[in-house]
């Protein structure tokens, strides 16, 4: 057959033409020229479908077209590419979009205007309106957080609502953070993060939480309440030493309300339920532990030196096992001497 337009013999592919005269009369896609982009003036995000992103603006710029352009249907495995040149608030972009009529490849260019214009999204406003919806309530039993501490859990809590915030939740952020009582408060934008923040804290250090609520008014015919959650922490922490029951222990770790300890005088791991242990001597002197020199072993015995004095003293193992360090830490208390199992091998 031939092409009524070109009178080339061939495949006909539509309206009696062959597929090149058809391109050539026809176009598969067509959009506007300018293209407005609200931008937030603080955290640079994007409004796309009333909904603020912070994604690439290429690619925040290919879904518009996808959405504003008219694309042929006849056109399959649609691919969309830009190139684009920022001037201030204006982007000049290139625009082809490319696809397949049949086996044949077919790109249309366009150029568009991209004005970027300067508002400022829900989350900023919200943040600098100092809106908060939880408070994560920090406490701790008989002392007053020290710097190290609070420096701990500011860097928990930044780490923990930056990790979520990545996964996607940009509502999420911190108000403020205040040092009060001897304690720590973290305002918190949204509540069901704040909970899941109070419970990572307790599965580190510990302690209960409990929960308050506040009425702060009515909003779409709802109650709107602002949430507490009290964290009281253990007056110990991992790697801690108590006594407890006339034995030395060293804190292993803290889970929830378990506290798990190995007793210095047999290194016999135990599990605790931490409101059994309230009531417990803190063994928080300094120069408790202290790095000694190995000088020899037995099996039930151990001589270590001491590197300031050098004096030789000996030392009960816990259990048979065999020091391969050449230091070890020994806990002195009342001239009782425990070995902490920090470095030995089998």
């Amino acid at each position: 057959m031939f092409c009524v337009e070109c009178g080339k013999e061939g495949q006909i592919f539509k309206d009696g033409v062959c597929i090149d005269c058809y391109v050539k009369s026809h176009t598969f896609t067509n959009g506007p020229e300018i293209i407005d982009l609200p931008i937030c003036s603080h955290c640079s995000s994007f409004k796309y479908k009333n909904t603020w992103t912070n994604d690439l603006f290429s690619d925040v710029l290919r879904r518009i077209i996808k959405n504003t352009f008219h694309i042929s249907k006849e056109l399959k495995k649609v691919d969309i590419n830009t190139e684009c040149i920022e001037k201030n608030e204006k982007v000049d972009c290139k625009v082809y979009i490319t696809g397949f009529l049949d086996d044949k490849e077919i790109t249309e260019e366009h150029i568009i205007l991209v004005r970027k214009k300067r508002t400022v999204c829900e989350v900023c406003s919200r943040r600098f309106g100092g809106y908060h919806e939880a408070i994560v309530q920090i406490r701790t039993e008989k002392k007053k957080l020290d710097d190290n501490e609070i420096k701990g859990l500011t860097n928990l809590v930044e780490d923990l609502v930056e990790e979520l915030y990545n996964k996607g939740n940009r509502g999420l952020f911190i108000t403020d953070i205040d040092e009060e009582h001897g304690g720590i408060d973290f305002y918190i934008s949204e509540k069901g993060p704040a909970l899941a923040i109070a419970k990572k804290i307790q599965e580190k250090y510990g302690g209960a939480i409990k929960q308050s609520s506040k009425n702060v008014g009515i909003k779409d015919s709802k109650q709107i309440y602002k949430m507490t959650y009290s964290l009281r922490l253990p007056s110990y922490k991992k790697g801690s030493y108590l006594e407890y029951r006339d034995e030395i222990y060293k804190i292993l770790s803290i889970t929830g309300k378990k506290v798990k300890m190995i007793k210095l005088s047999n290194w016999e791991k135990k599990y605790f339920d931490i409101n059994s242990i309230k009531k417990v001597n803190i063994l928080d002197k300094k120069d408790l532990v202290k790095d000694m020199i190995l000088v020899s072993q037995s099996n039930n015995e151990i001589q270590v030196m001491d590197p300031d004095s050098y004096k030789i003293k000996i030392i009960k193992k816990p259990k048979n096992v065999k020091f391969k360090s050449e230091k070890l830490k020994v806990l002195n208390i009342d001239n009782h001497n425990l070995l902490i199992p920090d470095n030995y091998g089998s």
